[in-house]
C-alpha cells in the first residue's frame, strides 16, 4: 500500500529530500563523466589498433563506473525511502502521492521550486500540473481515515 502525504508532510521532507538530490545529481555527473572517459578510451583503442594501452587505466575506469553505478542506485533508493518517487533525476522533479477527492493524485515538486505549489493525476504528468489552490486544500486528504 503506498504511503500518502499530506501536504504539510510532504512539504516538511523538502530539505532532506532536496540534499538526497543533489547528492544523486553529483553522483550521476560523475558517473557520466566515467562513461566519457572510456567512450574516448574506446575510440582510442579503435584508431590504435589496440597497441601501446594502458589495461590499468581501462579497468580502473570500469570498476570507478560501476562503484558509481552502485552509489547511484543507493542514492535513488534513499529518495525513494521517504515515501516519495524520483520522476526525472536531471531536473530533480519529484512526486509525494496524495488523495483528493478520494482519488490518488500527486503533489509535485522540482528542484529549485520554494515548496509544493503543484499536483497532477496519476496520468498527466508534468505538463499536467496544476496549481494547489484553497479547492484542492479544502479537497485534499493526506490519507485514507480522513
Amino acid at each position: 500500500m503506498a504511503r500518502y502525504f499530506s501536504l504539510r508532510e510532504a512539504e516538511s521532507l523538502i530539505p532532506e529530500v532536496e540534499v538526497a538530490i543533489r547528492h544523486a545529481l553529483r553522483v550521476k555527473s560523475d558517473y557520466s563523466q566515467v562513461e566519457t572517459d572510456l567512450e574516448k578510451f574506446a575510440e582510442r583503442i579503435q584508431m590504435m589498433g589496440g597497441s601501446r594501452i594502458n589495461r590499468d587505466e581501462i579497468v580502473a575506469l570500469r570498476e570507478q563506473r560501476e562503484t558509481l553505478a552502485m552509489r547511484l542506485s543507493q542514492a535513488i533508493q534513499s529518495i525513494h525511502s521517504y515515501g516519495c518517487q524520483v520522476k526525472d533525476l536531471d531536473i530533480g522533479l519529484i512526486d509525494f502521492p496524495t488523495l483528493y477527492k478520494g482519488e490518488e493524485v500527486l503533489l509535485c515538486w522540482k528542484l529549485g521550486e520554494n515548496g509544493i505549489t503543484w499536483w497532477h493525476g496519476l496520468e498527466e504528468g508534468f505538463r499536467g500540473r496544476k496549481p494547489i489552490n484553497d479547492e484542492f486544500i479544502a479537497n485534499h486528504r493526506g490519507d485514507r481515515s480522513n
